[in-house]
């Protein structure tokens, strides 16, 4: 703000010497505050759509195997919990929640206004795709409908089929470190493949494209970073979840090229 009313200070001064430098600065002040509360209102519509469509494309998805089972309606509860959601925004989640649920949803038209809102930016777009793989594959099964719809989602938000390849290595993972090297984790061979897929390069990468390749997912997912795009502050937890599992993949992969 002080930038601003310098600036329009000084423009002022220089039009209409002491009377323009006050003018000038006052219109700085207003101008500036203007643009400031303009960022605010954009930031709260994104947030407030990436919620809304969130849970809506949600329940569409739940419902793409032709039931919404218990299971499925205790998963959305828990991502509520885990979303630390207020209680006005529990209720709209759920409402979305059902919304996406009737015979009529349109998911199409939900992810043009996504896009729209969102002005289409790709790290907020995966982040969307991320909740709604976590949510249906949080049960530990895979509907074939299911996969299919994320696989329709993802080209409809312009993001590569590979994206759902890469978000399930990162669930499987997240439970092997959650395993702790238990019976419950993949194999070997299985977590150093997922770790490539995380990272988005082949196994054949040089150590340098490895390290580039990591440290741009770094940079593109940084919660701050997304959180400045949009990104509603509820979900800051799962875009710190994602930053922890691109560095375990990339220590994964490390650890078997030292070897």
């Amino acid at each position: 703000m002080f930038f601003a009313i310098f600036i329009g200070g000084l423009i002022g001064y220089q039009i209409g010497r002491l009377p323009g430098l006050l003018i000038g600065a006052v219109a700085g002040y207003f101008i500036s505050n203007a643009l400031r509360k303009k960022v605010r209102s954009g930031l709260f519509q994104i947030q407030s759509q990436f919620l809304q469509s969130t849970f809506a494309v949600m329940g569409a998805l739940c419902k793409a195997d032709g039931v919404v089972s218990e299971e499925e309606i205790r998963v959305a509860e828990t991502l509520f919990d885990r979303l630390r959601l207020s209680g006005e925004q529990r209720e709209l989640a759920k409402a979305a929640f059902r919304r996406g649920k009737e015979e009529d949803f349109d998911l199409d038209a939900e992810l043009d206004q996504l896009l729209r809102v969102t002005r289409g930016q790709r790290a907020l777009l995966q982040m969307f795709l991320q909740v709604q793989v976590s949510a249906v594959a949080a049960d530990g099964e895979l509907h074939p409908a299911e996969h299919q719809m994320l696989l329709r989602i993802a080209r409809k938000l312009g993001l590569p089929e590979s994206q759902i390849d890469q978000l399930e290595a990162m669930l499987r993972g997240a439970r092997s470190h959650g395993a702790g090297g238990a019976a419950g984790a993949p194999p070997r061979g299985q977590q150093l493949a997922d770790a490539y897929k995380v990272l988005g390069v082949s196994e054949d990468v040089s150590d340098a494209e490895l390290k580039r390749a990591y440290r741009k997912l770094m940079s593109q997912n940084h919660p701050d970073k997304l959180a400045g795009r949009g990104l509603p502050e509820s979900m800051r937890e799962m875009a710190e979840e994602k930053t922890r599992e691109i560095s375990n993949a990339y220590d994964v992969i490390k650890a078997a090229r030292a070897s």
